[in-house]
């Protein structure tokens, strides 16, 4: 099977089964060549319905998840992103084809050089930094959070503007609940559950709390 239709394939057993059905999220997965964004040892693997390792104990998403990520923050042309967790490269560069401007950082420069390389054509800034050295990195009308949180933090909603959407997944093992949190004024956010999944935790994301009796 050629790329284009193990793409399509793709798209229609894989992501629209699992309630994406956004039709510009749609026509993004099928413009971005995933199978450039992974690494060769795995370029079978490109299509399939699971995490690719790409290194450093990392995994690339599943197409899957990914989808439910852009359909979620539903960003639109006018509207800025940051993606924490590069990874590949691939899904900044989906965004970019969504809004106007993305960020995306990595704690390991060298998934940063790789996707500058697998996403040159996309209007992405990526930088090399830990996500939790610090606190914010401008205003942003969407972020997506690409590795979960045993303890929610945040200073990654102070990020937002007003009208803002943050995706992030929450939690430990065996579950985990993927979160919306919309900026609604300066003083106050709206958190949606969305629904329960299990992915590694962002590196030095703070451990979750524990109850000693």
């Amino acid at each position: 099977m050629d790329n284009l239709a193990a793409r399509q394939q793709m798209v229609d057993q894989q992501i629209r089964t699992w309630e994406v059905l956004d039709p510009r999220v749609l026509d993004v997965f099928s413009r971005v060549p995933r199978e450039a964004f992974v690494p060769p040892e795995y370029r079978d693997l490109a299509f399939a319905d699971a995490p690719i390792p790409i290194g450093f104990g990392q995994f690339m998403l599943a197409p899957k998840l990914q989808g439910r990520i852009l359909q979620a923050l539903g960003v639109l042309p006018i509207e800025t992103v940051l993606e924490i967790g590069t990874g590949t490269g691939y899904l900044a560069a989906c965004f970019s084809l969504l809004g106007s401007a993305v960020r995306s950082i990595d704690i390991h420069p060298e998934f940063t050089l790789a996707a500058k390389r697998a996403a040159a054509n996309a209007q992405v800034e990526f930088q090399t930094r830990d996500a939790f050295d610090g606190d914010p990195f401008g205003e942003y009308d969407a972020i997506a959070v690409t590795g979960s949180l045993p303890r929610y933090d945040e200073r990654f909603q102070r990020a937002l503007r007003i009208g803002g959407r943050l995706f992030a997944i929450v939690g430990e093992a065996p579950v985990m609940d993927a979160i919306l949190v919309r900026r609604v004024d300066e003083t106050e956010w709206i958190r949606e559950s969305l629904f329960e999944t299990v992915i590694d935790p962002l590196i030095h994301a703070p451990a979750a709390q524990s109850f000693i009796f």
